[in-house]
């Protein structure tokens, strides 16, 4: 596989080249020591960013990154499907990461987004991925950063990120993010099931989808009693949705915007983009420290360590300052 030729092909936009790059970030990252592909892909499109680069662009992320999170059922993919009709039409180009579990009988992942976001197929202005979890927790797929960078290479203005259907701790997208959108539906849950879900506390905007059931409303009062409690700069607004017929598109985008101009102005986004470049850093610095731990042949080293824990001859943390010093 030709590196160069396939990131200079994910510049101009190409889908094809675009699809392989994030196959190649899937593949390799999926590997002990398989990093050695991504480095000439990432310093590629590092130079691209930097400055006198052709983007113009620095940063993590030129592209604005919005994650859409929530529990099974809330009509994650059907919202994002709405999205991108509404970013189209603002004539935006629009990437689509969307995480579905793998299973952990089977290893495979049935790909919903592909059921449910038919329409735009066709369209050259979206570029839609599906990515399995591959056993990831949080939320997210393991290449899920490095497969941003490509889309924001490959020109997308917009990149919506929907995770797998979390639970109440899974919240790596708002470390991803610069936008997270929680998604919620009635049905879910009372008041005090919403109060203790760790992923309404990443929230930037709430979604209250089907909003056309009855008990909708009480879903809307429970949510705007927890956010009166809120003392932060930014009070997450609620928007009311029913993502299958298009409704209420036009509040969220207006949410959207409004979060957007709170993050350029209080210099948030710089904050949050830091944190991220912080995060990937020490993320691929400890893949690299157990990919060598794994080439040098130390699981015997570990082994000892752990019996000699287990029989009380040493306490755990002079047992990992002994693995550490062995790698030199």
């Amino acid at each position: 596989m030709d590196v160069g030729a396939l990131v200079a092909d994910a510049k101009r936009g190409r889908p094809r080249a675009v699809a392989r790059l994030i196959t190649l970030i899937e593949n390799a990252t999926a590997v002990p020591g398989g990093v050695d592909p991504l480095r000439e892909v990432m310093a590629a499109f590092a130079a691209e960013r930097g400055p006198g680069g052709a983007g113009g662009r620095r940063g993590p992320y030129g592209a604005r990154v919005i994650g859409l999170t929530g529990s099974p059922g809330v009509g994650k993919s059907t919202s994002t499907g709405m999205l991108i009709r509404a970013l189209r039409k603002r004539g935006q180009r629009v990437g689509v990461l969307a995480v579905d579990p793998s299973s952990p009988f089977t290893g495979g992942a049935l790909l919903g987004d592909r059921v449910r976001m038919q329409e735009h197929a066709t369209d050259p202005e979206v570029f839609i991925r599906s990515m399995a979890s591959r056993g990831h927790l949080g939320g997210l797929a393991w290449a899920t950063p490095q497969a941003l960078r490509v889309l924001d290479a490959a020109g997308c203005d917009v990149i919506l990120v929907e995770t797998v259907g979390v639970g109440q701790a899974e919240v790596d997208v708002a470390r991803l993010a610069d936008t997270t959108i929680v998604l919620l539906a009635p049905g879910m849950g009372d008041g005090i099931q919403a109060a203790k879900a760790g992923i309404l506390e990443v929230a930037d905007v709430f979604v209250v989808n089907k909003a056309d059931r009855d008990d909708a409303h009480a879903v809307v009062r429970e949510l705007r009693n927890m956010v009166a409690l809120v003392h932060a700069p930014w009070k997450p607004p609620i928007v009311s949705t029913v993502a299958s017929k298009g409704e209420g598109v036009d509040d969220l985008l207006a949410a959207l915007d409004k979060h957007a101009a709170y993050l350029d102005e209080s210099g948030e986004l710089r904050r949050r983009r830091l944190a991220r470049a912080r995060d990937e850093i020490e993320t691929i610095a400890l893949a690299q420290l157990r990919a060598r731990f794994a080439l040098a042949g130390r699981e015997r080293r570990l082994d000892l360590l752990a019996e000699r824990l287990l029989a009380a001859e040493t306490d755990p943390y002079t047992a990992a300052d002994d693995l550490l010093s062995s790698l030199g």
